[in-house]
């Protein structure tokens, strides 16, 4: 008998088949997806970056997120604004799971909360953990509405097939600072990872609840209705693994630069977790390792803001 997770992850599958099926717009984006260019780069010869030429991106790279544009355009993820072709599979009473029709990952999804409510993850945490455990195959994410949500006005998370990110990779193998470490639960940052990283695994969903809300409640805020972070999540080995990357900047300075200067990069929780998606092929083209790590380090929480929040928590 299939538990309710494999069942889940059966419709899920069936979503992805009917939709890419009946759903032109879907299919040929997915279709393409499979002949972008993409390139690697060591940093500091300790961890990877990948770099993905992804013209199809270029609509959520450069979304204008200004209230008054927000106001103008109709919600995308409202449903009663979504293509005729699109269907949706209901989780749990509060979300519906989509297919993402402009993919970064060969299976990616967005699961839309159904009402039209604003982008905070403060009491959605656990919801992001309950469909990390119904999606076993996936990593889920959560940008913040200053970190590269494009529906900064509509509550949603995204999810992308494992084994995608190097971000799975690193959390195994980079040095760490722990903060915690007892049964049940673990807290450690990534050190010298070119952004600031912290990282629970928990095998218990409330026990990792606590401790993401003391973080959360750690970091300052000024003139933000949350802190500006990134959240990937994924469940293995009966546990949870929680990435939060914490931010000081929504955009690099290259974002906003006129002339040769200029490159339209808006990291999100995919770019912090080691895929740059570049929908310029320009930008592609001349981008180096040195830029990838700097505007990794531009983005993120110094390490000094970072060591003030672990003394806040004061575990």
């Amino acid at each position: 008998m299939m538990t309710k997770e494999q069942n889940f992850s059966t419709e899920v599958e069936a979503l992805l088949t009917e939709q890419l099926k009946n759903w032109p717009l879907a299919s040929k984006n997915y279709e393409a997806l499979k002949t972008v260019r993409s390139k690697t780069f060591r940093i500091d010869n300790r961890f990877d970056c990948r770099v993905q030429f992804n013209p199809g991106r270029i609509q959520s790279s450069a979304a204008k997120v200004d209230s008054r544009s927000l106001r103008e355009r109709k919600c995308f993820l409202c449903s009663e604004n979504l293509p005729q072709e699109q269907r949706g599979l209901a989780f749990a009473s509060e979300y519906s799971v989509l297919v993402n029709p402009f993919p970064i990952f060969p299976r990616h999804l967005t699961i839309a909360n159904l009402s039209h409510v604003d982008q905070r993850i403060a009491d959605r945490y656990e919801d992001m953990l309950d469909i990390a455990k119904a999606l076993p195959d996936f990593v889920v994410f959560y940008n913040g509405p200053k970190c590269g949500a494009s529906a900064p006005d509509h509550m949603h998370f995204q999810a992308g097939n494992k084994g995608f990110l190097p971000l799975e990779r690193d959390v195994r193998s980079l040095a760490r600072r722990v903060i915690v470490s007892k049964e049940g639960i673990s807290c450690y940052s990534l050190e010298e990872y070119a952004r600031t990283c912290i990282v629970i695994e928990a095998s218990d969903k409330a026990s990792s609840a606590q401790l993401f809300r003391r973080i959360y409640q750690a970091v300052e805020v000024e003139n933000e209705e949350e802190p500006m972070l990134n959240l990937l999540v994924w469940y293995e080995a009966s546990k949870w693994m929680t990435c939060i990357f914490l931010r000081k900047l929504h955009r690099p300075k290259c974002f906003f630069a006129e002339g040769e200067e200029n490159m339209l990069i808006s990291p999100a929780s995919v770019d912090m977790g080691g895929v740059f998606i570049l929908p310029q092929e320009k930008d592609f083209n001349k981008i180096t390792a040195y830029d990838v790590k700097a505007i990794l380090e531009e983005v993120s929480l110094s390490r000094e803001a970072l060591l003030e929040v672990f003394r806040k928590i004061d575990l």
